[in-house]
């Protein structure tokens, strides 16, 4: 055992550990108000934290689940204190208008924001500014307070980061496209283009933008705005804002839609649409063309037939003109089930994929992040030698445990949103919960609740990671909250659906 390992411990002692940890260390002080958690814990490795390393700051993307642990417990006053102090940053400098800081942190008074200024290749992540209105929904959702949502600060703030989602651009497809490394994966992974997770949360997005802005507009008298944009002649709004505000709507639903079906087009694939993309010509031009991407059969790699067997399937990585990413992102794809991007039979056949691949996704620590690694010249040519993100290292195939929470959420709340899933599948997909969760356990606490873990199987520690890591903490405490609490609170992530935002009586 490593130098500062701990042995390991009981489920109760674990619990016990972590909660007094999120709650006695990882939470820290804004504006003298609580306001979230610190990336990593720095009083435990001292020597983790050195130069300009801002591991101790509050990050959009690390305080996802630390929001919806403390909406769980109740504490939601901090959530809206986060959401208050994300909204006052919000950017209003050409040309990033409208984006959310990336992590932002508290100095003699000020609060100073990161807009990627701070990052490695200074790219600013997509992600938060994505996170920011669904995280401002599941508040709302949760606690009624639609008055905050309505507040002029938080219409201003949804109107401007749909401004910059929804402008015209050179490229037809509804999908954002955005820069390597400009998300989760932050360090250069061949992911740049559309790749899968920020899709799928520019889709929970607009959802939610909608569902807040209809809020809004409610509060103005403009109830059930039509999502065409007719507004009957007495609740055409005279003042340009408002206006805005009922133009935003209407676009943001219009683009989730589109967006939608371009992604069951064009990402999602199993056996049957493997099979009929093999067969698809291809140097085809006009507008009668099937393989609209020019996808040859040599790109299609051997190991996805065994890897989706009959009943697997999932979206994949990222979609490009005769360069489609097959590689397996698992927070994308569990996104995609919880925002309903995905059929109920297309939730069930990836849930199945993940059960039947525990060999390479779940290993000796769940999930790995994403399938296969980059290996050999492919690493080399883009990463740009990157030896963080060696093969089986980082985000090029490292396992991450505060991703198991995600497909904890998507799991539990398939049999609660659709009627008749069968007991077969209740039953796979527990045991894969369960056996995740018992690798947990067992690994976690002993490991000093590490960043990431390296490894085909995951089983060491990563070679940078950070220890103490909170979302590693706070998944852990999330994961044992639904398995072994309430798996009703799978429902807390629910995103507004489309047959939602478009019925009459939906505010």
């Amino acid at each position: 055992m490593g130098k500062g390992q701990s042995k390991a411990l009981d489920l109760d002692q674990a619990i016990a550990q972590a909660e007094e940890l999120f709650w006695k260390q990882a939470l820290v002080m804004c504006q003298n108000q609580t306001v979230g958690a610190v990336a990593a814990i720095q009083n435990h490795s001292p020597g983790d934290f050195h130069g300009d390393l801002n591991y101790g700051e509050v990050f959009i993307r690390d305080n996802v689940p630390v929001m919806v642990y403390l909406m769980i417990k109740g504490k939601t006053k901090v959530v809206r204190h986060f959401l208050d102090i994300s909204f006052s940053l919000q950017s209003t400098k050409t040309p990033t208008v409208g984006i959310f800081p990336t992590s932002f942190t508290e100095r003699d008074g000020l609060v100073m924001a990161d807009y990627g200024q701070r990052a490695i290749g200074r790219v600013a992540s997509v992600d938060a500014s994505l996170w920011i209105p669904i995280l401002a929904h599941l508040y709302v959702q949760k606690t009624g307070d639609t008055e905050w949502a309505a507040q002029s600060k938080i219409q201003v703030g949804l109107t401007q980061l749909l401004t910059l989602l929804l402008r015209p651009r050179f490229h037809h497809a509804p999908t954002l496209y955005v820069p390597d490394a400009a998300f989760m994966i932050d360090r250069p992974l061949d992911v740049w283009g559309a790749p899968l997770e920020i899709q799928t949360l520019l889709y929970g997005a607009l959802l939610c933008c909608a569902k807040l802005l209809k809020i809004g507009l409610a509060h103005k008298g403009i109830v059930n705005p039509p999502v065409d944009g007719n507004l009957p002649r007495h609740q055409i709004p005279r003042d340009p804002f408002t206006a805005q505000q009922v133009k935003h709507y209407v676009g943001a639903i219009a683009c989730a839609k589109d967006l939608r079906r371009y992604l069951l087009r064009h990402y999602w694939v199993n056996s049957k649409s493997i099979q009929v993309l093999r067969q698809r010509p291809n140097e085809e031009y006009g507008d009668r063309a099937v393989n609209e991407y020019n996808i040859r059969t040599e790109t299609i790699p051997h190991w996805l037939q065994d890897w989706l067997g009959t009943r697997g399937g999932y979206l994949l990585g990222n979609i490009r003109t005769g360069k489609p990413d097959f590689r397996f992102f698992t927070l994308g794809n569990c996104l995609g089930a919880l925002f309903d991007v995905l059929s109920y039979s297309q939730q069930e056949a990836l849930f199945y994929l993940i059960a039947q691949n525990q060999k390479d996704l779940v290993a000796q620590m769940p999930l790995r992040i994403c399938h296969p690694p980059l290996d050999d010249e492919d690493w080399r040519r883009d990463t740009g030698y990157d030896p963080k993100n060696r093969p089986w290292s980082y985000h090029n195939g490292g396992h991450w445990p505060c991703l198991l929470w995600f497909l904890c959420v998507a799991v539990l709340r398939l049999p609660q949103v659709y009627t008749g899933v069968n007991s077969e599948f209740q039953e796979v997909t527990r045991e894969l919960l369960e056996s995740s969760y018992k690798l947990l356990l067992q690994q976690l606490p002993a490991q000093r609740w590490a960043e990431y873990f390296d490894g085909p199987t995951g089983l060491w520690t990563g070679q940078q990671t950070r220890y103490y890591q909170t979302w590693t903490i706070v998944g852990f405490l999330l994961v044992h909250h639904l398995l072994d609490v309430d798996p009703r609170a799978a429902r807390i992530l629910d995103v507004p659906s489309l047959k939602e935002l478009c019925r009459p009586d939906s505010v």
